[in-house]
């Protein structure tokens, strides 16, 4: 071989090596790209799904969907209560959020006049106790939290009306 020819085949391997590096670069830069901060996030409008626990400042577990069915919802709408619906805003999928929400931005607080309280004999001669789910003639459903010999006390709110609720959410599908 002379020594031209072996130039040659050097320099053709260095041009080949070259073309590869460049190559790798653009790959690993297109993938980098394509999952980084371009990745759709949640927008008001947007049918989500997410996996999600609640829990009461207290630590006490009230509900979890995470070992079931996901639950889907659009996102900005009255369908779930605005804190949660706020929560997912600007979450991409995959992504788990940890979020406390004050009774303002869950159910609300406490509101006395949805507490009211009516002659035991409203009931006819049903056997009430307190803890019981009772509806109003409009369907709307309260608990009894009070009972005597004359009365019944009905609270009309929200079982979480009032309470400081913790979120573990994950977005599962976003769907524009």
């Amino acid at each position: 071989m002379s020594s031209e020819s072996t130039v040659k085949l050097h320099f053709n391997k260095a041009y080949l090596l070259v073309i590869v590096a460049v190559i790798a670069i653009l790959i690993v830069s297109f993938y980098l790209l394509s999952h980084s901060s371009t990745a759709v996030s949640v927008k008001s409008g947007d049918n989500v799904t997410v996996f999600y626990s609640l829990w009461l400042s207290n630590g006490t577990l009230i509900q979890s969907n995470f070992n079931s069915t996901p639950f889907s919802f659009i996102a900005g709408s009255s369908q779930v209560i605005k804190g949660f619906s706020n929560a997912v805003i600007g979450m991409k999928e995959g992504q788990v959020k940890n979020v406390t929400l004050s009774p303002a931005e869950a159910y609300g607080n406490v509101n006395d006049s949805l507490i009211i309280t009516v002659p035991k004999s409203d009931f006819g001669n049903s056997s009430l106790y307190v803890g019981e789910q009772v509806s109003d003639a409009n369907g709307a459903t309260g608990v009894i939290t009070v009972l005597n010999s004359t009365n019944v006390t009905v609270d009309f709110n929200s079982p979480l009306a009032g309470k400081t609720l913790i979120f573990e959410i994950k977005v599962v599908s976003i769907k524009k």
